[in-house]
């Protein structure tokens, strides 16, 4: 990364700083939002600004982007970096306050635009997918009836360092699969994945964890369950088992910067409290251990909707 903008201003990332009175750093107050381009043009940037306009007003920072400008911002930096499209994260941290909790409004936010190269992608990633573990770490309880793309991650690297650890095991689960991991809520229901949501497919019927299971209300995720219907898909949100996930046809993850991205194999290495042991198998491949139909009909989708309108809100 040579070039970031910070408050609005391109700087070499190695000179920008922020105050060590930020709240952001201080005290995690801040949230984030990661998108894409596509031909330089940013996807759905309206929607993941919405999304951000709502968490600041929760939090009290005073936050109200011009799109036109955010996007002349996008733009420059793909130039001053020679990248033809990336990996964007806009950051909004609260901006310097005093020593101690406040009750007091934000208005002088830090505002960050990170910009890096898209991550390389295996051929096979859209055809034999991830593997996905199921995690110790649980999922936390959000702050806010509705969880917010927080500067508060520690859940999320808890759960990440949980996955490095399986990943480093001799056999890796038995496969080269590249892998994510997913966590319970602590009621033992799925929720979401480190950094994806969830989704999986039993007999036509399209299924994910809801809302009130404390993920994160995701951009992909919502216009999948949109496009579903266009596929004949009904589509459920509700509360479901590592049990009812053994069980499903197709099971994919999504998120904005890998769009929709198969599972075909679910693994665990460790069972619940109060459980049997051989409750169930270690190991599952799902299907036909490729991308089933569905879920390669819902990724085509997708990409033309958004590869097509990655400036507009759909």
């Amino acid at each position: 990364m040579n070039y970031i903008g910070l408050n609005g201003v391109p700087v070499r990332s190695s000179e920008a700083v922020v105050s060590v009175m930020d709240h952001g750093f201080m005290y995690g107050i801040g949230l984030f939002e990661t998108f894409r381009t596509y031909e330089g043009h940013p996807s759905l940037l309206e929607r993941h600004l919405e999304r951000l306009r709502e968490g600041c007003l929760q939090l009290g920072i005073s936050y109200q982007p011009d799109i036109a400008i955010l996007r002349s911002e996008i733009a420059g930096l793909l130039a001053l970096n020679g990248l033809r499209d990336g990996y964007f994260r806009l950051t909004v941290s609260a901006g310097e306050g005093p020593l101690g909790l406040t009750a007091e409004d934000y208005e002088q936010p830090t505002v960050i635009l990170y910009v890096k190269s898209l991550p390389p992608v295996a051929p096979t990633l859209y055809t034999e997918g991830k593997q996905l573990w199921l995690l110790q770490t649980r999922r936390n309880t959000p702050e806010t009836k509705v969880r917010l793309k927080s500067l508060h991650f520690m859940n999320n690297v808890r759960a990440r360092r949980e996955l490095s650890e399986y990943e480093r095991l001799p056999d890796n689960g038995g496969s080269r699969l590249p892998s994510e991991g997913v966590m319970l809520t602590e009621d033992g229901v799925l929720s979401e994945g480190i950094t994806s949501n969830l989704f999986f497919i039993h007999e036509g019927v399209l299924y994910t964890p809801e809302i009130e299971t404390g993920i994160l209300p995701g951009i992909t995720r919502a216009v999948v369950l949109e496009l579903a219907a266009g596929l004949g898909l009904s589509a459920r949100e509700g509360r479901y088992s590592w049990g009812t996930l053994l069980r499903a046809d197709e099971v994919f993850v999504t998120n904005s910067i890998q769009e929709l991205i198969p599972v075909t194999r679910l693994i665990r290495r460790h069972s619940e409290e109060g459980e049997k042991e051989a409750a169930y198998p270690a190991c599952v491949q799902v299907g036909s251990g490729k991308i089933g139909p569905f879920t390669r009909d819902l990724l085509d989708l997708y990409r033309k909707k958004v590869g097509a309108n990655a400036d507009s809100d759909l």
